[in-house]
């Protein structure tokens, strides 16, 4: 017979304590609640929330009140929900809620197994913050609900900035999404990633640097934007984000940087409003007849090399302007004067001597005017400032415009007519030539040979003889000599007019054809312009008056200009040599190039790093070379720990942390060392048998091979 089944024992069921209104003036804060410090904290938002809402979220949790026999008073305690009593109480006192209003309460069961501070304690322990991620989706959803951002701010507390910076972060690719729940990310890291809408972008960045040690925020905009142009770029300052954004290119905006800066996106629509713009400019100062007007974004170093600079007319300041100026002067010399003790200056005190500054420079920078006749055969640069402004350079003369000679009345054309009337422009007018971000255009060269009214071999014979006699004379005068070397060097390094005289000595300016965008701005570059500008400062403004100006040099001044001029003629740069003939320097000349660089470096005690102030830098030297190059250069510079901390790197990465390791370490490229002196001298000693390639060392020419010099 079958045994019968085992009966399960039987289970007590909860019964939780049931819900119910009660009068707000029947209820008091119980002192079991455990929450006694901070109460306030958080109190205005919870009033205004209730408030707002009419009504709340969660009732109050109470307990009855009993009288010394264990009866019920009809009172009632709180022991959890503190805050909410006190945010009700804020509402009685503002008349939004009657004293005796109804208030939801759980009312605990006589019987209760916990106490009242178990209660208290549980709710403000047990209980999870709602996750970041889970709010901005909550506040999505308000927001396509019907709500503005205006009204979820004011809801909560906050401002519009905090919802529209919210809403951003829930727009971010799903994997980043996922990747913030994880804890694979920060909060900060995920902001970063909003300054690009694009998601297949930000999966990108991501994959690229979530196994990589660096994941700074910094780092994620910056890979982010790197094909942008940033609205703080001149080009972007000078035409202005407002007609980029009218011409339908897209702004990219960074909600969690307190700047108002971004990135430009579509960086061929800003050059081409860049470009339409510079054309307008000049379409209007050709107007003013000038013969050519070349526009760049930014004017490459020697613009303006064998170019003849005009001397204008400055415009006079009138007598009223004149008297508003001094007054300028004396009040702020008056303000000088006051506060000179004064560690700190007053603001609107601070703010008036700025306004006095900014008045003071416009009296300075007064309009210059030239000769029509100049203007017609001169031009204009155009150029775009750091800070977006446009500068406009005039009064430029090219060697092949200058007035022609007498010699051309002779053979019946008239020297004030300009050429270009002679070359196509037959009604007169002169076209003025417009060449926006390239190189200036040139005339064809014309043919000035004319009619001689002696055959040219007699001529030729007769001045032999007086050259000859010409080089006898001066050989045996060395002052002469020296006034007629400096003369001709000044003649053609300033511009006075065509190089012309007797004496065939030219020194040639060097053309960097391959330059960064830094190289202007190096130190060497400013002293170089800086001396040209005092010299020039000195020199008589009339050609005829030269000779006896530098005849009148004391010799040490003479020798100061003599060593200014010849500078112009040092090159030190390495090209490709062309075994070929024809363009480019041969190897032999190439050789003997930079072993005299070398040496005349020695003999000046010049260095690259404590005289120029070099340093690699990402754009100069790291971000242009294979990951190898970067860890040798690191190696040799910072040591071989440094190097062996960036070695897991990504290339970019790496140039960046290579530049900070190499700031300071003096370390200098293959190109910029100098070579030991006793190659030097074998160079000098076998007349350039002997290559030197791109790392400076020296290579045999017997064999074939070439070193390679491109760059990587």
């Amino acid at each position: 017979m079958a045994k019968a089944a085992k009966k399960k024992p039987a289970v007590a069921l909860i019964v939780f304590s049931q819900s119910r209104d009660i009068p707000f003036n029947r209820i008091f804060l119980s002192e079991s609640n455990v929450r006694e410090l901070n109460v306030e904290e958080g109190l205005d938002e919870l009033t205004h929330d209730i408030d707002r809402r009419e009504d709340i979220v969660q009732g109050l949790n109470v307990r009855a009140i009993m009288d010394a026999d264990g009866n019920e008073t009809g009172d009632f305690e709180t022991p959890a929900g503190g805050r909410r009593y006190r945010a009700i109480a804020r509402l009685v006192e503002a008349g939004r809620f009657p004293s005796d209003g109804p208030v939801p309460c759980l009312v605990k069961k006589a019987n209760a197994k916990t106490s009242a501070v178990d209660d208290s304690l549980a709710e403000n322990t047990v209980r999870l913050a709602l996750h970041p991620l889970d709010q901005f989706k909550g506040f999505k959803r308000m927001l396509d609900d019907g709500l503005s951002k205006e009204e979820i701010a004011d809801a909560y507390r906050t401002t519009p900035r905090y919802i529209t910076q919210r809403l951003r972060l829930a727009t971010v690719a799903p994997t980043l999404l996922d990747a913030y729940v994880r804890q694979e990310m920060t909060l900060a890291m995920l902001e970063a990633f909003t300054v690009n809408p694009d998601h297949g972008r930000q999966e990108q960045v991501w994959e690229r640097i979530c196994v990589s040690w660096q994941k700074e925020p910094w780092q994620i905009r910056r890979m982010l934007t790197e094909t942008t142009v940033s609205t703080t770029d001149k080009r972007a300052r000078f035409i202005g984000v407002d007609a980029y954004k009218a011409a339908g290119g897209i702004v990219l905006r960074d909600l969690f940087c307190d700047d108002t800066s971004g990135w430009l996106e579509n960086v061929p629509l800003l050059d081409r409003l860049v470009d339409e713009k510079l054309q307008g400019i000049a379409d209007q100062l050709a107007k003013q007849g000038w013969k050519w007007i070349a526009a760049h974004v930014e004017l490459p170093y020697g613009h303006a090399n064998g170019l003849r600079k005009l001397i204008g007319v400055t415009e006079e300041l009138t007598e009223e302007e004149c008297a508003t100026r001094e007054a300028l002067r004396n009040e702020q010399e008056g303000f000088e004067a006051e506060y000179s003790d004064a560690d700190e200056l007053p603001d609107a005190i601070d703010q008036r001597l700025a306004e006095i500054e900014t008045a003071l420079s416009t009296f300075e920078d007064r309009p210059t005017t030239f000769d029509p006749a100049d203007i017609a055969r001169a031009g204009v640069f155009l150029s775009i400032s750091r800070q977006g402004e446009l500068v406009v350079d005039p009064g430029y003369v090219r060697l092949e415009d200058e007035a022609p000679s007498v010699a051309n009345s002779e053979s019946g054309e008239d020297p004030n007519e300009d050429p270009s009337f002679r070359d196509g422009d037959r009604d007169g007018v002169q076209r003025t030539v417009v060449s926006i971000g390239g190189q200036p255009p040139h005339k064809e060269e014309e043919d000035d040979e004319v009619i001689k009214p002696l055959p040219e071999s007699l001529i030729g014979e007769l001045t032999a003889h007086r050259t000859l006699a010409l080089q006898n004379a001066l050989a045996g005068n060395p002052h002469v000599a020296m006034t007629a070397l400096l003369h001709r060097m000044v003649m053609e390094r300033y511009h006075y007019a065509a190089p012309t005289g007797c004496l065939e000595i030219s020194v040639r300016q060097t053309a960097f054809l391959a330059q960064g965008t830094d190289l202007k701005e190096t130190p060497s570059a400013k002293a170089i312009i800086e001396r040209y500008d005092a010299w020039q400062a000195d020199l008589p403004s009339d050609e005829r008056a030269l000779w006896d100006w530098v005849a009148a040099l004391d010799d040490t001044s003479r020798m100061a200009l003599l060593a200014h001029c010849v500078s112009y003629g040092v090159n030190a740069v390495h090209e490709r040599p062309n075994p070929y003939g024809g363009s480019g320097p041969t190897q032999h000349s190439l050789n003997c190039r930079l072993a005299g660089a070398d040496r005349l470096a020695r003999a000046t005690g010049f260095d690259m790093v404590t005289d120029a102030h070099w340093r690699p830098t990402v754009d100069n030297y790291l971000g242009r070379v294979t990951k190898a190059r970067i860890l040798a250069a690191v190696r040799e510079g910072a040591g071989e720990r440094a190097a062996s901390l960036i070695q897991h790197l990504k290339k970019g990465d790496m140039a960046q942390e290579a530049e900070r390791l190499l700031s300071d370490a003096g370390w200098l490229p293959e190109p910029l060392q100098l070579l030991a002196a006793t190659d030097v001298e074998e160079v000098a000693a076998d007349g350039g048998a002997t290559a030197i390639g791109e790392t400076g060392a020296m290579h045999d020419t017997d064999t074939d091979e070439v070193p390679p010099i491109a760059a990587e």
